[in-house]
């Protein structure tokens, strides 16, 4: 098959499209500097003269504090910006769309990880946002759209939470950590695995395929458990990070106090959710660490 690669520049983005040409595939990754998903006859244009089979949309505005001042800005790229692919990919005839989106979209609440049919209810902005993308594709192509949320990403490019913990480790002697917020720290890799899988039974016109997933890594922990990890793996005190409420680091937009997601639509699909966290920790932090010293 033939797939495009939306927001190819970032983390996820990238992990995507280096796991799809793994695979043999036949990929096209584009950045944003290449494809703005929010200029309608651009998106056309791309689809137009790839003729993907499989569209991949890791494109999407992140910045989860600077969305409550902007909130506008955010929906043209994580709402406007998914519902200009759907439409292409339907008015090419043949593609299929994989929208990712977050756990932003739950109310950050619950004590149990949320299943896939859960009412949604964003309390932010960037949740709010992300919520229309996932509505604009499930609507504008209900037999060829999936959606898959994932939530408390880490990979070997780009700033995240594990590559933080293992530049502050050998910086700082004790680290305050949040430890009131529970979700699952889950490999960008790992979600570029199963967003391919998904997308090989997209593309066959598997109906299983469509809907909403959930890919994040099994288990649970808070920030603070997991910067703890990361000090177990680099052979440093976990005693040095000190656990400490949400009050300790104010926010603009409300961070969920419980993100865990369930895994119950891989089933009919016969694949297993994500391994446990602490596996994935094990294997990506030496990549972390060697790409942090390139």
């Amino acid at each position: 098959m033939r797939w495009l690669v939306t927001g190819a520049a970032g983390m996820l983005g990238r992990d995507t499209a280096r796991e799809l040409e793994r695979r043999g595939e036949e990929t096209v990754a584009l950045g944003r500097a290449e494809l703005d998903i929010t200029r309608e006859d651009d998106v056309r244009a791309a689809l137009a003269a790839h003729r993907p089979d499989v569209v991949v949309n890791c494109a999407a505005y992140t910045a989860v504090d600077d969305a409550e001042s902007d909130e506008a800005t955010a929906l043209r790229i994580n709402g406007d910006g998914p519902r200009t692919l759907a439409r292409a990919c339907a008015a090419q005839g043949a593609a299929s769309l994989i929208h990712v989106s977050t756990d932003y979209v739950f109310d950050g609440r619950a004590t149990t990880p949320y299943p896939e049919d859960h009412p949604t209810a964003p309390r932010t902005a960037y949740g709010r946002t992300k919520l229309a993308g996932e509505r604009a594709v499930l609507t504008e192509l209900p037999g060829r759209g999936a959606v898959v949320r994932t939530a408390w990403l880490y990979g070997v490019h780009g700033g995240n939470f594990v590559r933080t913990m293992t530049d502050l480790e050998s910086r700082r002697d004790t680290l305050d950590v949040v430890a009131d917020q529970r979700g699952q720290p889950t490999w960008s890799a790992d979600v570029a695995g199963r967003i391919a899988d998904l997308g090989a039974r997209l593309g066959a016109d598997d109906p299983d395929a469509t809907g909403v997933f959930h890919a994040t890594s099994s288990g649970e922990a808070t920030w603070h458990e997991l910067a703890q990890e990361v000090f177990r793996l680099l052979d440093a005190d976990p005693a040095r990070v000190r656990p400490v409420t949400s009050e300790a680091f104010p926010r603009p937009a409300p961070r969920p106090a419980y993100s865990a997601l369930a895994h119950h639509r891989w089933r009919p699909l016969g694949l297993p959710p994500l391994r446990d966290w602490r596996a994935a920790l094990h294997v990506a932090l030496p990549l972390i660490r060697k790409e942090s010293c390139s």
